[in-house]
């Protein structure tokens, strides 16, 4: 059994690794082949799309909500009693000043130790975590701290997610649990609210609100 989780951890690991690679390959490197017509014959041209592409990483413990936020974003609806994510997710929203990618790695234990290493090619970061989940909130707060450290410039969003449960802390509970008075002025960090469900994040925060802010960091 011991072998058999060990082999499950580094195929997890691997399938995140290799997918989002892929998926930061295609988004920045895509280039379309176009017919150019020389001479008596047809060859094929290598062109590269213009785009206004940002990355928007999406990251938080598992079972935090985040594959429920960006199904709120893509309004693609609730997908009820869905796993937590093991790999990556993503989704593109189109908006008229850009497109913006959004990236999840799942939360589990074996790949929080990967998620520094995404943060590279990352216009933002949003961090979701389960408001209602108290004996998790260290472990969140611990996790966020480390990425931003990681990181002391990338602009980052936290969700409350969840504020709908009963046993939910407030977002001023929060904030003091998450310790983000103890970050730098000048760090661009801001701390929304969200309710569980695909629709949770329009019905609390804002999805336009939501977007617009994330247009004005990147």
């Amino acid at each position: 059994m011991v072998v058999l989780r060990h082999i499950s951890v580094a195929f997890s690991a691997a399938m995140a690794a290799v997918g989002t690679a892929l998926f930061i390959a295609l988004n920045l490197f895509y280039k379309r082949r176009v017919w150019t017509p020389e001479s008596d014959y047809y060859t094929f041209r290598e062109e590269e799309e213009e785009r206004s592409e940002k990355q928007v990483l999406v990251l938080g413990l598992d079972g935090a909500g985040k594959s429920s936020v960006l199904q709120g974003l893509s309004g693609a609806g609730s997908r009820r009693g869905c796993r937590p994510t093991r790999g990556f997710y993503f989704i593109s929203l189109h908006t008229p000043a850009c497109q913006l990618d959004f990236l999840e790695i799942g939360g589990g234990e074996d790949l929080r130790m990967y998620w520094v290493d995404y943060l590279r090619r990352t216009h933002i970061l949003v961090y979701v975590v389960d408001s209602s989940d108290r004996g998790r909130l260290p472990q969140a707060k611990d996790e966020l701290h480390r990425l931003l450290k990681a990181d002391t410039d990338l602009p980052v969003v936290v969700l409350g997610n969840k504020q709908d449960k009963p046993d939910a802390v407030s977002v001023p509970e929060l904030h003091e649990a998450l310790s983000l008075s103890s970050v730098a002025d000048q760090r661009k960090l801001f701390l929304l609210a969200s309710q569980s469900g695909s629709d949770g994040l329009s019905r609390t925060c804002g999805l336009q609100k939501f977007q617009d802010l994330l247009l004005t960091l990147v």
